[in-house]
């Protein structure tokens, strides 16, 4: 298949073509696919870069070995690739709370010079990052693939293999738990400062 062609295909197609020998298929899918499962594992693990790249991976190569039997249909590849990432992290963080807590590893030093507003940016970010973390899994889960994510309620209970009640119960919950983790931080943050 040639290689334009392969971005009009869909990744149902792509997967098929690498099932049947296609490497220029595969590499098509990685370059698709890599962007959205490495920054969906980046925000499950709390932003750890070099987990998330490993879970990828995983995820990617589970993908590939799946590919044979893959029956088109049955999942959208994304909806698939997302459960797979989901579990990856869960599983990588459940084996992490064994060892060193968190806290007790030093942040890494940011050596490069910002404005103050992309500090007051990252100052946002991790305090989301730091309330999702605060949340119980399945809630952490089901806000990041909602509201960071942007998927619907159908698509992520397929993820989260739950039905779509279950995933507005789950994201209302965590919502309303991130606003009572946020609400006092409105000023420090420079909420009070936008228009």
């Amino acid at each position: 298949m040639p290689y334009d062609a392969m971005n009009d295909c869909d990744d149902d197609d792509l997967l098929a073509a690498y099932a049947a020998g296609d490497a220029a298929a595969a590499r098509a899918l990685t370059a698709r696919l890599t962007p959205m499962v490495f920054g969906h594992a980046v925000r499950m693990l709390g932003g750890d870069a070099a987990e998330a790249e490993d879970i990828t991976q995983e995820a990617l190569l589970r993908l590939w070995r799946a590919a044979p039997d893959w029956r088109r249909g049955e999942a959208k590849v994304t909806t698939w690739l997302y459960r797979v990432t989901a579990n990856l992290c869960i599983d990588r963080m459940r084996r992490r709370r064994g060892g060193p807590a968190l806290d007790a590893i030093p942040e890494p030093v940011d050596k490069t010079p910002s404005v103050a507003d992309e500090m007051q940016n990252a100052a946002r970010v991790a305090a989301l990052q730091t309330a999702l973390e605060a949340l119980p899994d399945r809630q952490r889960q089901a806000v990041i693939l909602r509201h960071i994510e942007g998927l619907s309620n159908p698509e992520i209970a397929q993820i989260m293999d739950i039905g779509p009640r279950a995933v507005e119960s789950l994201t209302a919950r965590g919502k309303r738990a991130l606003e009572a983790l946020l609400s006092g931080r409105r000023a420090e943050l420079g909420y009070d400062d936008d228009d």
